[in-house]
Order: structure tokens, then sequence, then C-alpha cells
């Protein structure tokens, strides 16, 4: 079930990333960064059961970045230059 979770986290992320160089989906979009925080944050939680720390690091700054991204874009206060 583990493996599960981690295969459907990356490929959150993964999809967004393809859609996003194949410029189609804004890196700026909704649905962009909560693919990205969806994906990071199972990641993150997977890497803290498992201790594996690094792993964990990479994954929850992932997470709070688009956290605050999509919390910012939601409150209308991303700046327009910015995408």
């Amino acid at each position: 079930m583990l493996q599960l979770l981690q295969i459907l986290g990356a490929l959150a992320i993964l999809i967004a990333f393809a859609l996003g160089q194949l410029r189609l989906l804004s890196q700026h979009s909704i649905v962009y960064l909560v693919l990205n925080l969806i994906g990071s944050a199972v990641l993150a939680v997977l890497a803290y059961i498992e201790e594996l720390w690094g792993f964990l690091l990479l994954e929850g700054v992932w997470a709070i970045v688009s956290a605050v991204s999509l919390i910012a874009l939601l409150r209308g206060s991303r700046d327009p230059a910015d995408g």
C-alpha cells in the first residue's frame, strides 16, 4: 500500500512538471500547485514514516512552498508580473 502511495505522489508531481514544461499548464495555476502540494505532502508523510530525513526535507519544503504559493494565488496576492 505504501508503494502505491509513493507512486501516486510521484505521479502527481511529475504530471504537473511535464504539463508545465510542455506549456500545457501554467506553473502558477491552481491545478499545478494542487498537484505539487498533494504529491509532495504524500511523499513527505511517507518519508517521515520510513525515517528518510533527506527525502522528508526535500518533500516537506516542496509541500510548504506549494501551499504558500497556492494560498497566495487563492487570496489574489500574486503579482500579475509573475505570470
